[in-house]
């Protein structure tokens, strides 16, 4: 059987791919863009503290601006930065002199602090070019250097965690997805092995009951011949299922034809079996016989047997009650059938087409999932529940489009 779903399947993953490419790439631009505002703020505070310096290089008596400018800008600088003469040595003659924001071990002596301090400088050097500090003779006589706050660091490598867990994501969602196919495939095969074996296993033990017959009556003519046109029409049968398989996964021919005769002729072969199953259940069809649609006789004959089916097994009452209703609305043909069985849930009515769903203890989901597929994907159709209450019954309805109509 050819699996459906393939390009569905990788549609799917291609778009997880672009959905967290698009996160990713989105967070890195946005998150790049406002580092660089951060960056472009912090260069100011650092002019500004240049500028703060050189006036106080040039004049004698700082004015109360300046003062307002070192307690309330200057000292709330949350970057490291480092301040040097001219020729880039550093200047601090104590802890906390000539720097700021930058932690090293307590109670360290001054060479130690200065040699620390020099490799420390190095590194800002990389961040950032330093600030330079000049006298009105052009003279550099100190340079500030810094490096980027805390918050900037962080927001850099943010966009990059973005990543990795966008990654994961994807990787996550990708097995998931997998295993959820793998899943639903391996229900499937399992589904059909179990589907083949419960169609073949009707006419293949009524072949076995009529061979027992012949050897039993093998004296009289009339007998033999009577159990003969009843093996013929388990040997139709067994061919009928061999086609209806071997339809499943390529495209099946569409005729004109009637779905009610085809619903009536599914029903006259569940009458004469009903006894056999200890149940007293009406089976009935109404409306037009001479409307016609593009059909495949054999597929759509299995569509109505696994409807039926279904409701049986709903049904746990003894007066039961499976109805067709086969009418034309607005140039096309509805299908309704109607039970009186335990009705569906209305959280699971479209779970019930999903591979390998089943609510009986022994039943392995197939029947209304190869409906759907033979309805929607074969007839160009629609299957689905109309309604449903529990304890009360369940309405399936089949929309096709009337022979005229399809080209």
């Amino acid at each position: 059987m050819k699996m459906s779903g393939g390009p569905a399947s990788m549609n799917i993953k291609l778009s997880l791919v672009v959905i967290g490419a698009a996160i990713a790439i989105g967070t890195l631009y946005y998150t790049q863009n406002l580092v660089s505002k951060l960056q472009q703020r912090e260069t100011e505070i650092v002019k500004l503290y240049a500028s703060s310096l050189e006036y106080v290089a040039n004049t004698e008596s700082p004015n109360s601006d300046l003062t307002f400018i070192f307690q309330n800008i200057i000292q709330r600088i949350d970057f490291p930065l480092i301040l040097t003469d001219g020729e880039g040595n550093v200047t601090a003659t104590a802890e906390g002199s000539g720097y700021k924001n930058i932690e090293h071990k307590p109670g360290i002596s001054l060479t130690e602090l200065k040699k620390f301090l020099t490799d420390k400088l190095r590194s800002l050097e990389s961040e950032h070019s330093p600030i330079e500090i000049k006298l009105p003779n052009g003279k550099v006589f100190q340079k500030i250097y810094y490096g980027d706050s805390d918050i900037v660091t962080r927001l850099k490598y943010y966009p990059y965690l973005q990543i990795i867990f966008a990654l994961l994501f994807l990787l996550i969602a990708y097995l998931s997805f997998s295993y959820i196919k793998k899943s639903e495939h391996s229900n499937i095969w399992v589904g059909m092995s179990k589907e083949t074996a419960h169609q073949l296993g009707t006419p293949i033990s009524s072949l076995m009951g009529w061979n027992e017959m012949l050897k039993l009556s093998y004296s009289d003519p009339d007998k033999v011949l009577d159990i003969s046109e009843e093996i013929d029409g388990d040997l139709t049968r067994l061919n009928k299922i061999t086609n209806r398989f071997s339809k499943i996964g390529s495209k099946p021919e569409l005729k004109d034809d009637s779905p009610y005769l085809a619903i009536e002729k599914v029903i006259n072969y569940f009458q004469r079996r009903l006894p056999q199953l200890g149940k007293n259940v009406n089976i009935s069809v109404e409306g037009s016989k001479e409307l016609q649609a593009k059909l495949n006789g054999d597929l759509f004959e299995w569509v109505v047997e696994n409807l039926i089916k279904n409701a049986l097994d709903a049904i746990e009452r003894n007066d039961g009650i499976i109805k067709f209703s086969v009418e034309e609305k607005h140039r096309q043909i509805e299908i309704e059938v109607t039970d009186n069985g335990k009705g569906i849930e209305s959280g699971r009515r479209k779970d019930i087409f999903r591979p390998g769903y089943s609510t009986k203890r022994r039943g392995w989901g197939l029947g209304l999932s190869l409906s759907k597929r033979i309805v929607e994907d074969y007839h160009n159709g629609k299957i689905f529940v109309k309604n449903s209450v529990l304890n009360e019954g369940t309405t399936f309805k089949i929309i096709l489009m009337k022979s005229e109509n399809i080209t």
